[in-house]
């Protein structure tokens, strides 16, 4: 599903490794990936997608059709061409582990590698990395609105592109929620899969009672019915009737879904209506056009759902649809390398992002120091991954990604989990890394939230 020819990037990486071998540029090179700068509406970001990160680095090569259209565009010469077909990724990899929290300027993963190898991967690594980390930090903050409840992913059908569906799945499930309707994402990755029936279904039969039955009988383990169709009530009105008679049968109807109108409004009536036919156990599922803020607010509001479907919004992140995620050269040849651009300044030098927590297990503060910089190991955030174009250990199976992301959350102080408005943490930049940016930047503005 997510192996990738060579050739899914920006052609300008290719433009500059012809020049760069023409040139012997191929000392080793640092890049870091980073977040800028927060969006206006997030105080913390999670990340997400690095094994497929790495699965995209060990598996880098150039095959016979990718060098064959190479050579016939005529862009690249016959020496390129063929040095391409030997080209793999032979670096080192550092990153933040899946699931951790993090905040701009920090970079999220370091590469060291030849400068070749290191600059072409650049489009691929940022596809990565910044659609998973977008949907995990959304997802993560419809966990925070619905502790304990069942939240479902619903996105697939909205997401852009089948690639996106199946990651989104993995990131919101990483970030908290419970499952997915994606069922290739439930296949490849082993989270839970959720769903009922369409509105399709019900108006293909000649009436809702029957609908009901069909379904009941063809799943009788899993009894979900969608009542909205026609009348929301009317159809939990059916549900009462119906029940005592599949009960004979041995089907119990476990849970009924909103899908439209006033959410607010249907619940509470169905909710009476399903208790007062003896249903006290049957669930409401609340889904359509959902966000973590609805959700937060239905349940401050004590709507009785007990389970929430959130797709366009979460698969789309359609508040925050993108983050400011860049790919920086910061050392070239065993020299610190920076760029001065108005708003786009970096920190120079290959780095390390180290935590200070406080007591009862809260952050603190975070300090982006110099890799170089000695510091306590025990708060270093950056790990390696890969030594020599190689994984160093197994991956973490996606449960215990899960739990490191849980731990991750709460751990935030609880301003950052405010889904309302945004709060500050506070990033600190070390002395060793401040003073070596007042020494290349000569007097030139130093990059934004400069902190000691």
């Amino acid at each position: 599903m997510t192996e990738t020819s060579a050739l899914l990037t920006d052609f300008y990486q290719l433009t500059m490794l012809q020049a760069y071998f023409e040139q012997g540029m191929t000392e080793r090179a640092v890049f870091e990936l980073l977040v800028r700068r927060m969006p206006g509406r997030r105080s913390f970001l999670m990340a997400a997608g690095l094994e497929q990160a790495i699965d995209y680095l060990e598996g880098l090569r150039f095959g016979e059709w990718e060098l064959e259209y190479m050579a016939k565009s005529g862009r690249f010469s016959r020496d390129f061409v063929d040095r391409m077909s030997q080209l793999r990724f032979t670096g080192d990899v550092h990153a933040m582990p899946e699931g951790s929290v993090f905040f701009a300027d920090e970079p999220i993963l370091r590469v060291s590698a030849p400068l070749p190898e290191a600059q072409l991967v650049e489009t691929r690594l940022i596809n990565i990395l910044h659609y998973q980390s977008l949907i995990a930090s959304k997802g993560a903050r419809v966990a925070i609105s619905a502790p304990g409840r069942l939240l479902v992913d619903f996105g697939l059908r909205r997401a852009h592109g089948a690639e996106a569906g199946v990651f989104a799945a993995r990131a919101a499930y990483i970030a908290g929620m419970s499952g997915t309707s994606n069922v290739l994402a439930g296949a490849m990755y082993g989270i839970p899969v959720y769903g009922t029936m369409a509105h399709s279904f019900i108006e293909a039969h000649e009436d809702e009672e029957s609908a009901f039955v069909a379904f009941a009988r063809s799943h009788p383990g899993n009894v979900a019915l969608l009542l909205d169709t026609y009348d929301t009530e009317a159809a939990a009105r059916k549900v009462v009737s119906l029940a005592p008679k599949l009960t004979q049968s041995g089907i119990t109807i476990r849970a009924v879904r909103l899908n439209s109108g006033n959410h607010a409004q249907h619940a509470r009536a169905v909710r009476l209506i399903l208790n007062d036919g003896g249903l006290p156990d049957v669930r409401i599922f609340a889904s359509g056009g959902l966000d973590e803020h609805d959700v937060a607010a239905l349940l401050a509001a004590s709507v009785p759902i007990d389970g929430f479907g959130v797709g366009t919004r979460l698969v789309t992140s359609s508040d925050v649809p993108a983050l400011d995620c860049a790919y920086k050269l910061m050392e070239y040849a065993g020299r610190p390398r920076h760029k001065r651009s108005e708003e786009k300044a970096t920190w120079p030098g290959a780095k390390q992002v180290y935590r200070k927590m406080g007591t009862g297990g809260l952050m603190l503060h975070d300090t982006i120091a110099l890799a170089r910089e000695a510091w306590p190991d025990d708060s270093a955030l950056l790990v390696p991954v890969m030594a020599g174009g190689k994984r160093v250990s197994s991956p973490p199976t996606l449960a215990e990604i899960r739990q490191h992301a849980q731990g991750q959350l709460q751990a935030l102080p609880e301003p950052l989990r405010t889904l309302g408005r945004t709060h500050a943490y506070s990033v600190k930049i070390s002395h060793g890394l401040l003073n070596l940016a007042k020494e290349l930047f000569a007097g030139a503005p130093l990059p934004s939230g400069a902190k000691e």
